[in-house]
């Protein structure tokens, strides 16, 4: 159809749709310009405190009043003592200057310097300029201790590599994405409550983009009660299934609301094989299965095919966010469960 032939409401919709796409595309990229001038700004006021104070610390509060009286008059809001001494804190935790992302904001980075470890801040650092996390989601991951978590789930994870900077240095191991618990505190649900598994299920389907992002990195959405059927025609279904494009491979989930059993192995490496052989395509990685249970029995996971198979996983989850004493537990439990079944599997070499 001619343009001048469209009914005139919608001809002028569409030149307003144009429009705006323009203006909005104009406005992200001024804001992302200033985010990034702003940015530099700070570091280079950070400099020149630091380089002014040295170690005089009197001499910086004077400084820093001083400053912070004259700025506010000439420049207005932001240049308060407290945010100087944030500048000045923005430097000595990022000293070289080229190592300071443009894609990230001030508010970024306000999150990042309260990261102490140098090696958790580059990973987040990293990350989410990787995965272009909002300021919300890089606190929130921050705060369910996303990289201590990640960094349990490595298969062969010991106590002398914590000081690694960990990163996805393979394409093809899973243990790189896979994270043990998983926190779900977005679906609201109490701890220690009775839920079906449907409802959860629900819950995540409800609350996709966040349950995505506890995924990890890579990871799209494909089906919910996906079914496949076997040559005898009986037909099953799988509770979620996504596909990594990291790792070239579908990825199934199966919800339980209990703890883990070995019927729950089972089915789910029954699920793996059968949806290698119906779904996987011919240049995709084997699949992967994940079983999201609220407690694990260390006799299942020592003598189920989830000891052997490097593509099944069970992992619980918690509906809160832990405390870090409460995850530190945690963790350690599951190192003494894996020391144990190193030493187990020395002894028989």
């Amino acid at each position: 159809m001619e343009e001048k032939n469209l009914p005139l409401a919608r001809l002028d919709s569409e030149v307003y749709e144009t429009i705006r796409t323009a203006l909005a595309a104009a406005r992200k990229s001024v804001v992302v310009a200033v985010n990034s001038a702003m940015v530099g700004v700070y570091w280079e006021i950070g400099r020149e405190i630091n380089h002014a104070v040295g170690e005089r610390a009197e001499y910086g509060k004077q400084l820093l009043k001083y400053l912070a009286e004259r700025l506010t008059a000439e420049f207005g809001k932001g240049f308060s003592e407290r945010s100087l001494r944030h500048m000045r804190q923005f430097n000595q935790v990022f000293p070289i200057r080229n190592t300071v992302c443009s894609e990230l904001s001030w508010s970024h980075y306000r999150l990042l310097m309260r990261v102490d470890e140098p090696n958790r801040r580059e990973f987040y650092l990293n990350e989410c300029v990787q995965s272009n996390w909002t300021v919300r989601q890089l606190e929130r991951q921050i705060n369910s201790f996303y990289y201590e978590r990640l960094l349990a789930t490595k298969k062969e994870h010991r106590p002398e590599i914590e000081g690694e900077i960990f990163q996805l240095e393979s394409k093809t191991e899973s243990d790189y994405i896979l994270k043990d618990p998983y926190i779900l505190e977005f679906l609201d649900l109490k701890e220690n409550v009775k839920y079906s598994e449907s409802e959860m299920e629900q819950g995540l389907i409800d609350n996709l983009q966040e349950f995505m992002l506890e995924l990890g990195k890579g990871f799209s959405f494909v089906a919910r009660q996906k079914r496949i059927t076997s040559e005898g025609g009986t037909h099953y279904y799988i509770d979620l299934v996504f596909y990594n494009y990291i790792l070239k491979c579908f990825v199934i989930v199966d919800l339980k609301t209990g703890s883990l059993t070995y019927q729950d192995v089972g089915q789910l490496d029954f699920y793996v094989r059968l949806f290698n052989d119906k779904v996987k395509q011919a240049d995709d990685n084997p699949t992967v299965g994940v079983i999201l249970c609220t407690d694990k029995d260390e006799s299942i996971a020592k003598y189920s095919v989830l000891a052997d198979n490097e593509h099944l996983f069970a992992s619980k989850y918690r509906l809160y966010l832990p405390t870090e004493e409460e995850l530190q537990a945690e963790l350690e439990r599951e190192r003494r469960v894996i020391e144990r079944q190193i030493e187990e599997n020395g002894d028989k070499e």
